[in-house]
């Protein structure tokens, strides 16, 4: 059997509804595990694979929506909400909060096929840039002190004697450090440096991150 490339999380007390979900889901190729309530869910010791998590609106534990809000606390799954008691003010907060898709039951197959796909693709995406985030921040933890006053205000545009003046150091100074920061961040280009430092919200008021 191949290793899986995803997963889903179906949380819903109705065992019969679970059962049919991961029947459709199977049937697509995508694995997934089921839980009667948020507890369950959250004990489980989750693979490192884009996921999708479906969330009942009524669990016997939690409010699906209130469990949305306790979730926006840490990194979790783009969340495709089914309910049989949904209203629309509840699917608004859903998708106000996030939420990828609120359907009610019963919901077409290809419905939730879409919204499931659509979720992963997100959540996919989401961990590409997360690791970007973390390779830049490392290469941005290896920045001397004084580089790390200096990136900020290359990238804000300054010249370089305007940048030196600020520092009170040389412009000869300012370049050797500029350069110096562009090799420890790998940047193709001064574009690139300035992308760079967008991604980890350098600015020129903002200190390193240890």
């Amino acid at each position: 059997m191949s290793t899986p490339d995803r997963i889903v999380y179906v949380v819903d007390d109705d065992e019969r509804v679970c059962e049919a979900l991961c029947e459709l889901l199977s049937a697509v190729g995508v694995p997934a595990v089921t839980f009667g309530c948020a507890a369950d869910y959250l004990r489980y010791a989750k693979p490192d694979l884009p996921a999708c998590l479906i969330l009942d609106i009524e669990l016997p534990d939690v409010n699906g929506l209130e469990f949305q809000r306790q979730l926006e606390a840490a990194y979790h799954p783009p969340i495709v909400f089914i309910t049989g008691h949904g209203d629309i003010p509840s699917s608004v907060r859903a998708m106000k909060s996030g939420a990828v898709d609120f359907l009610p039951k019963p919901f077409g197959r290809q419905d939730l096929v879409d919204a499931v796909n659509k979720a992963i693709d997100e959540d996919r995406r989401t961990r590409l840039q997360r690791a970007e985030r973390a390779r830049l921040q490392e290469r941005y933890r290896t920045l001397t002190p004084r580089e790390a006053e200096v990136m900020p205000l290359v990238v804000s545009g300054l010249l370089n004697k305007q940048a030196a003046a600020e520092l009170g150091i040389s412009e000869v100074t300012l370049e050797i450090h500029r350069r110096r920061i562009m090799q420890k961040m790998s940047a193709a280009s001064f574009a690139d440096l300035v992308r760079m430092a967008a991604q980890l919200k350098v600015g020129p008021t903002e200190p390193r991150t240890a």
